[in-house]
């Protein structure tokens, strides 16, 4: 089968379209035939080891995963003797975490991680939901445990996930603020955004409206000034992300330290995003997309064998909302 395979961390450059054996799925796992995948920052991030604190558990000197790719949609090929939940035919989705593998032909899941796909969405949809869609929706209910009525602000709104974010928010009864770029305010807006700001006119932190909930999936303010955003017992909660700016040691996750430290210091809620891949989330999505609460938005789309220019167009900050590879 065809595959996306890096052997050295670095540039997309180092991304080559290659034939490697079709993976043989364990007894607990699903070989999915792949239709499609989608990018994620996490990707570049894996992709060039950065930063790189995170080679700690990617791999020191080189990627542990060959294959790159985490969101994937496509039907079920094959199941392990132990599978029970789906069967040859079926229509999936599945998120394969750190194992990656999805930029391929095939690609092998834990049945754990694999979820029937949203009966209402394409292939090129549904590859877009997994990690955005859990970030989203582990951020808005879990972390920021969003009521009916509550104020939420979503930093990074026109982005894979502040897309989905928005859509989400709505879905719970929130009201709505969004932050992005000029380019993107309509998009924002036609997501069901309350109201839209543009930074590049405005700084919603030092606005005169407050909110019971920020989503900060950029990591481009202080601790601070997302603070001020904040009402008396607002809640903030930090989500990685950001875009290619030449390495760096600790990148991210300097925020995402400093916000453990802060946290029990201070009166609001401050919680830094941890998410799992699992088949109980993409359930949610599902119920979600059905419901016609939640459509991703896809940018481009791109063939297998233009991953590197995928990826080349993502971390260069100039995409909105979700990137796709078609298979």
């Amino acid at each position: 089968m065809k595959a996306i395979v890096q052997d050295r961390y670095g540039p997309p450059e180092t991304l080559t379209l290659t034939d490697v054996p079709v993976p043989a799925p364990r007894p607990d796992e699903v070989l999915v035939r792949v239709e499609a995948a989608s990018l994620n920052a996490y990707d570049w991030h894996a992709m060039r080891g950065d930063p790189l604190i995170a080679r700690l558990a990617m791999g020191p000197t080189r990627p542990r995963a060959r294959i790159r790719g985490r969101d994937v949609a496509g039907r079920v090929e094959a199941v392990g003797a132990d599978v029970r939940r789906v069967r040859p035919g079926d229509a999936v989705f599945a998120d394969l975490g750190d194992a990656n593998g999805a930029f391929a032909e095939y690609a092998c899941a834990p049945e754990a991680l694999v979820a029937p796909r949203p009966a209402n969405l394409t292939p090129q949809q549904a590859a877009a939901l997994p990690l955005a869609g859990v970030t989203a929706l582990v951020g808005l209910r879990d972390a920021g445990r969003v009521q009916p009525g509550q104020r939420v602000l979503v930093n990074g709104a026109s982005g894979g996930v502040g897309t989905l974010a928005v859509q989400l928010a709505k879905a719970l009864g929130a009201t709505v603020t969004g932050v992005c770029r000029t380019r993107n305010v309509d998009l924002v807006r036609s997501l069901g955004a309350d109201h839209v700001v543009d930074y590049t006119r405005a700084d919603f932190t030092r606005g005169p409206h407050r909110h019971d909930m920020v989503l900060d999936l950029v990591g481009n303010r202080s601790l601070t000034a997302l603070r001020r955003a904040l009402t008396p017992a607002g809640t903030l909660v930090l989500s990685g992300g950001g875009v290619w700016r030449g390495g760096s040691v600790v990148g991210p996750v300097r925020l995402i330290v400093r916000g453990r430290l802060i946290a029990p210091l201070v009166r609001h809620r401050v919680v830094v995003l941890a998410t799992t891949p699992g088949r109980q989330h993409l359930d949610a999505l599902r119920e979600y997309a059905e419901a016609g609460h939640l459509t991703p938005v896809v940018d481009r789309t791109y063939p297998l064998r233009e991953v590197p220019e995928a990826i080349r167009y993502l971390e260069g900050e100039h995409a909105r909302a979700k990137v796709v590879i078609t298979v």
